[in-house]
């Protein structure tokens, strides 16, 4: 195993971390970037001072620019890039001489605007019957590059390709389950970014323990909701991918998509907070495809509505707090 040929496609702080964690494992790991400059800055300094600040890259780590050189004769391609530039770099793969043989993993939260199709559908749709999987769960980049213990879900309906993975990720610091539940661990990974925003918004106003509990409670049972309607477990949402992420990047200080929720109720336009922004923040693309989602399935979700709304029709965060108090009383 320790002869693996690993690629990690995309150099923002999650994709540095997995390069630096394999690397430290013994495995050969390249790095690729989609902007040349930075690539070759990367090399130079070994220090990711944008994504992934105060973490050394190995020299070990190849770091390179040209995606043909960084997927020829790989075993594994981790998808590391934002899910709304997934589909094409998946275009571009194809026209490489990368193997059929290969493992695509993907590491991104989110869901295609365009289509509203999760990672793994995106990747069937572009590359074909290939063997893949979803790797997700609470995993704050700079904690795992750190060594702080951690834990994340390895997802696919191949039981050999998720246990295979389960022993390269696994360290004594970062412990790996796997799930054969895909749409749960994506969906779970990809909606809890929209009530992470709804708790930065709770933040920016100045409300307290109370209001954030009540977000999180309320927003994992809609998430899980549209997770059954679309036919996943109801059970994985109570899992690392469901409420441990959900807890994680609703009250992380490095999470980016509660910074965004905060940002906007203190008056901030998204056009203007997304511009000094250095990484993104999936779950406002992520907030268009889920309220598509739950109009196409039919499931009431009143936050992710909500939080639609303030980031699309300039609602106020206050009117949209006041209109969550006050609908319709109902049973939990």
């Amino acid at each position: 195993m320790k002869k693996l040929n690993i690629t990690i496609l995309g150099d923002g702080g999650w994709g540095t971390t997995l390069a630096v964690l394999l690397c430290r494992k013994g495995f050969q790991v390249t790095l690729w970037g989609a902007f040349a400059d930075y690539a070759a800055f990367l090399d130079k300094k070994r220090i990711n001072v944008k994504f992934l600040p105060g973490i050394k890259i190995p020299r070990k780590i190849k770091i390179t620019h040209d995606l043909k050189e960084a997927v020829s004769g790989k075993q594994l391609l981790i998808l590391a890039a934002p899910s709304q530039h997934m589909r094409g770099l998946l275009r571009k793969i194809k026209r490489t001489s990368y193997s059929s043989q290969a493992i695509i993993l993907s590491a991104a939260k989110g869901i295609e605007v365009a289509s509203n199709k999760r990672m793994s559908e995106v990747i069937r749709e572009e590359l074909g019957r290939v063997r893949f999987a979803i790797l997700s769960g609470p995993t704050i980049a700079q904690e795992v590059a750190r060594g702080i213990p951690s834990t994340a879900v390895i997802a696919s309906a191949d039981l050999a390709a998720r246990q295979y993975l389960q022993g390269i990720f696994c360290t004594q610091k970062l412990r790996i389950y796997t799930n054969s539940d895909l749409i749960g661990v994506e969906l779970g990974g990809s909606l809890k970014n929209i009530i992470a925003i709804a708790c930065g918004i709770s933040d920016g106003l100045g409300f307290g323990t109370n209001t954030k509990a009540a977000i999180l409670s309320r927003g994992l049972a809609e998430i899980s909701r549209l997770g059954v309607a679309m036919g996943a477990r109801a059970a994985t949402f109570s899992g690392l991918t469901g409420l441990g992420d959900l807890v994680t990047t609703c009250i992380s200080p490095y999470s980016r998509n509660r910074f965004v929720g905060e940002q906007v109720a203190r008056g901030r336009t998204l056009k203007t907070i997304e511009a000094h922004m250095q990484m993104v923040a999936e779950g406002v693309p992520t907030a268009k495809s889920a309220y598509a989602l739950s109009r196409r399935h039919k499931v009431d979700m009143p936050i992710t509505r909500e939080v639609y709304r303030v980031l699309y029709q300039n609602k106020s965060p206050l009117k949209a707090v006041q209109e969550l108090m006050t609908r319709q009383r109902k049973e939990e």
